[in-house]
């Protein structure tokens, strides 16, 4: 008996597993605001340069507010951009121009003087319009112009932290296990991340964004282990995908929230605070028994199963006092090399932050993309239930990260102006990686055996966090050449998703408890495969041999 048949004897997926899977979910309702809160916090509200006493200078030259509205009245003190129809958000003339104030024919006769015009840098600071938000790190700190960069680092940082956090918890859950390291976690979260509200400097807000990041790792890896490890094999297709619907819906409550407040402190501590109710239910949950029962500990895995019996009312299970089937488990740990899932993690993750991270390039209201974004991963994650379902998990991975560089390429050839279509295809995009994220943690999960799952997912979350650490910086390639970070994104894709459809298909197969399960599952598929290519061989022979046999009886008639 194994451990999938053990889970089905004390209830299969049963109220325990309902309870426990919803609780474990919950917190993804705000795991959506933590990645992508810089979109928010961060966002870029329209500026210009501070003109100080702008209005007891125009006063001076006899032109009142009601005479000339505000905006036209910072024409006197703010060159227009590069594209003629916008102020410059860097520069303003060294003395008023009070003459380009006259009537648009006016004018466009001193166009062509508008470059020989003086101009500085903004030595007084940005006002910043209050339209969008009230407040954001970058009016905060003043992160434009030439700082304009340190709004994409923020992000890089945090992601940073992600980075460091699956590096480093990934190995302590495997070590102390998922539910001590998940409470901790949520503990970090909650307090770090409302502590960031407060972060008197931009450095400070950087420091307790890296840290909040590693929390992000420590909750998302030990609630997908938490969750497969106590999920019987049939059961988890569908419970995976359920699952990744709290993080999209989590997309929509973000903007919501966002909109409602528009301060980033405020929207700061409103995502992060009921991690401390996340933190005090948490012990609630029930560690592991696989990973009990491998670390030698199958006194408190016989408990867990007896309180997962008595929950789901398999009350002949609860004194039962059956061995454990630890033969199955206590073998040794070899040092061989789990199943390599770096490449698409990593492609997948550096597309799909590509596209959801920069929000405001699409020229449409941030809090309506948010949701639309949010949106279209409901209908995509449906057709990959379908697709886990039936075709399995290679073939789902690989055509969805190879659609979501279709998507990404398309929009290169897509002239700015068509801004409907450009978005279309984002969204269509962001729907195909989101539905590769689905795929990704329940391939993960399935791939890796107990013994180093966490490890494992540690690994392959590291390169995941290298590209979400990636994404924004390559955004910054932008002002080389627009279309490159589109050519960036959607090669990284390409080739994932080729590499996809040649990763082991893991579709109804019991979860591995031991490295030489792994193993001994691939040698026996190339076993089969041998001897399927040793028949296929003899066979081809005796086929070779009839036909000759045959030439010679042919040429004997002949020759008669």
């Amino acid at each position: 008996m194994g451990f999938a048949d053990l889970l089905n004897d004390v209830g299969g997926f049963g109220r325990f597993q309902w309870i426990h899977v919803t609780l474990l979910s919950i917190p993804g309702l705000l795991m959506a605001s933590q990645n992508l809160l810089n979109n928010f916090t961060a966002g870029m509200p329209g500026h210009h340069c501070t003109i100080p006493n702008r209005t007891s200078i125009a006063s001076s030259q006899n032109i009142s507010q009601s005479e000339v509205d505000d905006r036209e009245l910072l024409r006197a003190f703010i060159p227009m951009d590069a594209s003629g129809t916008k102020l410059s958000k860097c520069t303003r003339y060294v003395e008023a121009q009070w003459h380009l104030l006259e009537s648009n024919a006016s004018v466009i006769g001193h166009q062509a003087n508008f470059s020989e015009l003086e101009t500085e840098i903004c030595l007084d600071g940005w006002t910043y319009d209050k339209t969008e938000f009230l407040s954001t790190v970058v009016s905060e700190w003043d992160l434009v112009c030439t700082l304009r960069p340190m709004k994409q680092m923020s992000q890089t940082i945090y992601m940073g932290g992600v980075l460091a956090g699956a590096i480093i918890f990934g190995g302590l859950s495997d070590r102390f296990g998922r539910k001590a390291l998940l409470i901790w976690s949520y503990f970090q979260l909650a307090t770090l991340g409302t502590c960031t509200a407060f972060s008197p400097s931009f450095m400070t807000y950087c420091i307790f964004r890296f840290m909040t990041g590693m929390a992000v790792s420590g909750v998302i890896l030990n609630t997908v282990s938490l969750k497969v490890e106590w999920i019987p094999t049939k059961s988890r297709t569908l419970v995976g995908t359920l699952s990744s619907f709290f993080f999209t819906f989590g997309q929509m409550v973000l903007a919501g929230i966002a909109h409602s407040l528009r301060d980033w402190r405020k929207l700061q501590v409103a995502v992060c605070a009921p991690f401390f109710l996340f933190f005090l239910y948490s012990w609630w949950y029930s560690e592991s028994a696989r990973w009990l029962v491998l670390n030698r500990r199958s006194d408190k895995a016989l408990k867990h199963i007896h309180r997962v019996a008595r929950i789901n009312r398999k009350p002949e299970m609860i004194n039962l006092s059956f061995q454990f089937p630890l033969y199955l488990f206590l073998s040794t740990k070899p040092s061989s090399d789990p199943i390599d899932l770096s490449p698409y993690r990593f492609s997948t993750s550096f597309a799909y932050y590509g596209l959801a991270m920069d929000l405001q390039k699409f020229g449409v209201n941030i809090y309506l993309i948010q949701i639309i974004f949010g949106l279209v991963d409901f209908p995509a994650k449906l057709v990959a239930l379908g697709s886990l379902t039936f075709l399995g998990r290679r073939i789902t991975q690989g055509t969805c990260l190879l659609m979501s560089a279709l998507m990404i390429f398309t929009n290169i050839f897509v002239p700015t102006d068509m801004q409907s279509i450009r978005t279309t295809l984002a969204c269509l995009g962001k729907a195909f990686t989101s539905a590769s994220f689905t795929c990704i943690y329940l391939f993960t999960g399935e791939l890796y055996p107990t013994v180093i799952r966490q490890t494992g997912m540690g690994f392959t979350s590291t390169m995941a966090r290298v590209g979400s650490m990636a994404a924004p910086a390559v955004l910054i390639l932008e002002e080389m050449l627009p279309a490159l970070p589109s050519i960036i994104y959607g090669g990284a894709a390409v080739v994932a998703g080729i590499i996809a459809f040649f990763l082991p298909e893991t579709l109804n197969i019991p979860l591995p408890d031991t490295i030489e399960d792994v193993e001994e599952k691939w040698a026996s598929k190339k076993l089969d495969a041998e001897k399927q290519a040793k028949k296929e061989a003899v066979a081809l022979r005796e086929m070779k041999k009839g036909a000759v046999e045959g030439d010679g009886e042919i040429t004997g008639l002949n020759a008669l």
